[in-house]
């Protein structure tokens, strides 16, 4: 890793003056600029875009009505690299210009850090000791310009008007009416002791989105989260933006050989499945037979999710009478399947200060947490206790947000902030997917177990957990693989029976071959709520996987991504042209065909269909 630094002290302003001169700092390659300065006693910011206004001066408070006073500023310029565990790169360049500007907020001294970055803007405050046990209502102002459309939340869902919503989830990503795509949302909220996720509602006095959260001060060196404002060409190139992930507080795992990013079979969406020996259901032989699948398969994970105990208390479990834990963790020990075992709270409280204990001594390799809610102190002591046991974490059912967090605490494998394959029994929409993979995606991995191949068995009703409304489930079999690909998680989670897979083992190639973790990502194509593209690279294989929504398309795929002056063997996957998102869909071909550097391939998708294809290069002697 390679670093430098360019100091500048821009100035010294006094700390009695109502009125301070703006102060500048540009990112690195001049693409964006931000401005602060101090109005009538209040601190205000802008951010323009290649001289574009992107946020009109907005207000930045630590404590509510505070008296602000600019007392020193200082830019540095910060060039390094990093290597993450697991994730859409397998480097990540940090290079941003940070301003540091020392204030008075009442006389109380505090910090404000602003780093710039080409592709985005983080700001966060740092606390003083003289700022003990004052409350703090961290409050950022957001005065957009030109927004168009916009989408927000752990569904991605389009606001139909934001001057009416009385409250937008994290992230909130706007299209501007010409074109460009700016998020809202925090990074490192891990560091944020005593701070919640932020709440954004809009201001109608101001004409504004106001993003806020309280915590009490415990003195020195306490940080806010970071506000993080994301500006790209496109929502596809919000999806690979590494600005959330740079302003998160690097690794704090000395030993991270154990975390192991990879694919498991999950068996909750199986139950009431008849595989022609048996149902599928809550029960040891169940668990037995999927684990042989992923041993067969090569599939690293297996996931046991809930109702394999039935209550927990007093550091005791009363597992059900069907299950065999024991054996069952005994056996995927003896296959080498690594188990991700389910914990829902509601089902009585086990005693957090033993419980991933209980969970690694019983053999897991991993904790899928259900319904421990969108709580940020909880969530910060379940991932410490996780790490300190040497337990992956997944978070389920309405999580907290905290983008970045995998940088710090990469056992965070993944998480359901987002709406998962048919969950609450509701089968979502091509479009709702497309949304998601938009705006979900923003705060990190994502747990969405796409994969279903037996859509046909789904949509007929012979899965217990299967849609309340049959046929509602619209989606093909390439387009099921093809998110997968789209969709980035440290644990792929694919949720069909073993022989739904095996009767289309051709297709299911695809899914075994693909990794979990990245060394280059490229967004191709893509459009909220209409189409992606995605290109993931893994060593010199390139992995492309394309989504439509419910309009049959063809979307153009460029290779320049590959390398000049090599041929490669594209293997393609996609919908047979009798496929249909509803009424045929589990129709697929495979072709294969030789493709080089700057060749486009078209992708035909149908009504809800997918594209996919892995490019291996044909490596000829001279």
């Amino acid at each position: 890793m390679t670093r430098f630094f360019a100091w500048l002290v821009v100035g010294v302003l006094t700390a009695t003056s109502l009125y301070a001169d703006p102060v500048t700092v540009q990112s690195p390659g001049g693409q964006l600029a931000v401005s602060f300065e101090v109005r009538e006693d209040a601190l205000f910011y802008s951010i323009s875009r290649e001289n574009r206004p992107v946020v009109d001066p907005s207000k930045v408070e630590i404590f509510a009505g505070a008296k602000m006073a600019v007392v020193e500023q200082s830019i540095r310029e910060s060039d390094s690299s990093w290597k993450p565990v697991y994730g859409q790169f397998s480097s990540i360049r940090d290079h941003h210009r940070e301003l540091t500007l020392s204030l008075t907020a009442d006389s109380v001294p505090v910090q404000l850090i602003c780093r710039v970055f080409d592709r985005g803007v983080g700001f966060r405050f740092v606390l003083s000791e003289e700022s003990v046990g004052k409350k703090m209502t961290y409050t950022s102002e957001y005065k957009l310009l030109g927004g168009a459309a916009h989408y927000a939340g752990q569904r991605g869902a389009k606001i139909a008007n934001l001057a009416k919503a009385k409250r937008v989830a994290v992230p909130l990503v706007t299209q501007r009416d010409d074109g460009l795509h700016v998020a809202l949302l925090e990074s490192d909220l891990y560091s944020a002791a005593g701070f919640e996720i932020m709440g954004i509602r809009f201001a109608a006095a101001s004409g504004s989105l106001v993003a806020s959260s309280s915590a009490v001060s415990i003195g020195e060196g306490q940080v806010t989260a970071w506000r993080v404002i994301l500006i790209d060409e496109t929502a596809g190139d919000l999806t690979v933006n590494t600005v959330a992930l740079n302003l998160a507080a690097p690794c704090k795992l000395a030993d991270t050989s154990w975390i192991k990013p990879g694919k498991g079979l999950w068996d909750w969406r199986i139950h009431g499945y008849h595989n022609g020996e048996f149902v599928y259901g809550i029960d040891t032989r169940s668990y037995l037979h999927l684990i042989d699948f992923c041993a067969e398969q090569g599939i690293e994970y297996f996931t046991v999710d809930d109702f394999w105990f039935t209550k927990a208390g007093n550091g005791k479990m009363t597992v059900a009478p069907e299950v065999d834990i024991a054996k069952v963790m005994s056996y995927a020990k003896e296959k080498g399947v690594m188990i991700m075992l389910y914990y829902d709270r509601r089902k009585g409280n086990f005693g957090d200060e033993t419980l991933f204990r209980h969970y690694a001594d019983l053999g897991a390799t991993g904790m899928k947490y259900g319904f421990m809610g969108n709580k940020a102190d909880f969530t910060r002591d379940a991932i410490n206790a996780a790490a300190e046991n040497k337990l992956l974490i997944n978070f389920h059912d309405g999580p907290v947000p905290m983008a970045g967090v995998e940088r710090t605490m990469p056992n965070l494998i993944t998480r359901e902030y987002c709406h998962g394959q048919q969950d609450s029994r509701s089968a979502f929409t091509p479009e709702t997917f497309l949304q998601m993979a938009m705006v979900s995606a923003l705060t990190g991995p994502l747990d969405m177990s796409n994969g279903n191949f037996g859509i046909n068995s789904i949509n007929a009703g012979e899965r217990k957990k299967g849609p309340k409304k049959r046929n509602s489930y619209i989606s093909t079999v390439v387009s099921e693989v093809a998110r997968n690909l789209v969709i980035y998680t440290g644990l792929v989670t694919l949720p069909d029976a073993p022989e739904e897979y095996l009767k289309k083992a051709d297709l299911f190639e695809f899914l075994k071959h693909m990794p979990a973790t990245w060394d280059d990502t490229r967004v191709l194509n893509s459009k909220i709520g209409n189409y992606i593209t995605v290109a993931r690279r893994t060593g010199d294989r390139w992995f492309v996987g394309s989504v439509s929504d419910q309009t049959a398309q063809t979307l153009d795929i460029p290779l320049d991504f590959l390398e000049s002056g090599e041929t490669y063997e594209a293997t393609i996957y996609q919908d047979s042209p009798d496929a249909h998102g509803v009424k045929n869909p589990e129709a697929y071909e495979i072709s294969t065909a030789t493709v080089k550097r700057y060749d486009v391939l078209p992708a035909k998708m149908v009504v809800g269909g997918g594209h996919a294809m892995i490019l291996r290069p044909i490596h000829r002697k001279p």
